[in-house]
């Protein structure tokens, strides 16, 4: 392990509870703390001896912190948890290291990293991927903006949960980065969804189909952690329609903003909508098939 340190995590939802589990498995010294109370309490009652402590907001968290990484919501959430009254920037010291795993706006992140410079701590935008399996399995893929030294002196903890870490390039650069891999994989689920349909209907062995196309040009992680579980309607898996929605509409807002068309992306953020109004907001993103009518196999 590298150096030992002084690592605040806040924000303990799927992604976020099982990185602070790894980077207190990785030896440093973790405090943690969630906007729900009972949420930490609950992490820390399921990970005995994990947590050093449980600050009671996030400027308590940001104190003697070496490095605080936040895993909020949206920009409204981070905007709070760091530069509101109690926020992480009232007590984090000069030198120190502020990690953002947020999808949030490019906007915030650059406020975020004005701010960060200003009071001479290292800040770093780091949006991932990689599922909530990435996440438990420590195999995430994070694609960073910053600066070089902010970058070098955050990798230590971030390679704690991460198999590869990108510097993208400068201030919000990871945000943006992570809308493109969100329209990538909007396209992609919308597509899978209308191929196992078309199967299905076709009175064929899904399983001899997804054999057959699976190892060619149409492969991809969508078809193969969803293909099976599409078809069998099951859609209890990480990734929400609603946070989904939610990471569409930064990339459609940056879209605009950059003066470029994404009309793919905007037609499907809509049969995202048609799920949420049936009801599935919470569900996985593959339950996007659920819009399409099955026909030919029970």
């Amino acid at each position: 392990m590298s150096e030992r340190r002084k690592v605040s995590f806040i924000g303990l939802g799927v992604m976020g509870g099982a990185i602070a589990r790894h980077i207190a498995l990785a030896g440093h010294e973790l405090t943690i703390y969630n906007r729900s109370p009972e949420r930490a309490r609950k992490w820390a009652d399921d990970n005995p001896g994990l947590a050093h402590r449980i600050a009671a907001n996030p400027a308590h968290a940001a104190q003697d912190a070496e490095v605080v990484i936040t895993c909020v919501g949206n920009d409204d959430d981070l905007s709070e948890v760091v530069l509101g009254p109690n926020g992480v920037f009232r007590m984090l010291k000069k030198g120190a290291t502020f990690i953002d795993h947020t999808t949030v706006s490019a906007r915030i992140a650059r406020q975020i990293s004005v701010e960060a410079r200003d009071l001479r701590i290292h800040c770093v935008d780091a949006p991932m991927t990689g599922s909530q399996s990435g996440a438990e399995q420590g195999t995430l893929t994070l694609m960073c903006g910053g600066r070089d030294d902010a970058i070098e002196a955050a990798r230590p903890v971030m390679e704690a949960y991460s198999h590869r870490i990108v510097h993208v390039g400068k201030a919000g650069s990871g945000q943006i980065a992570k809308m493109a891999n969100q329209i990538c994989i909007a396209g992609n689920v919308a597509a899978l969804a209308e191929a196992v349909r078309f199967a299905q209907a076709s009175h064929l062995d899904m399983d001899k189909v997804y054999e057959a196309i699976s190892g060619g040009a149409a492969q991809s992680w969508q078809m193969d952690n969803r293909w099976h579980s599409m078809n069998a309607d099951d859609f209890d898996f990480g990734f929400a329609i609603d946070w989904m929605r939610k990471d569409l509409g930064l990339s459609l807002d940056e879209g605009r903003g950059l003066g470029v068309s994404l009309p793919v992306a905007a037609l499907i953020d809509q049969f995202f909508a048609d799920i949420q109004a049936q009801g599935g907001g919470r569900l996985d993103t593959s339950a996007i098939i659920k819009r399409l009518p099955k026909k030919g196999n029970p």
